[in-house]
């Protein structure tokens, strides 16, 4: 289970969060607005990053900007 090594992994980039406003989901207490995340894997919809609680997360795209 190759999920279970993310957090060890590389570094595939860094992107920053836009907004913490979920329709469905509270996201709020695991992201901040404004603060960079470093992208251990991502998928068409989703980044995963170490999120506020130093813990792996999965995030849709729509909640950041990629930096260059």
């Amino acid at each position: 289970m190759i999920h279970w090594n993310w957090e060890k992994s590389p570094v595939i980039k860094q992107i920053e969060c836009v907004h913490a406003d979920a329709k469905k989901f509270i996201v709020h207490n695991k992201l901040t607005p404004g603060k960079k995340y470093d992208v251990k894997n991502e998928t068409e919809e989703f980044y995963f990053i170490i999120d506020n609680s130093d813990r792996i997360g999965g995030f849709k795209k729509e909640y950041f900007k990629e930096l260059k």
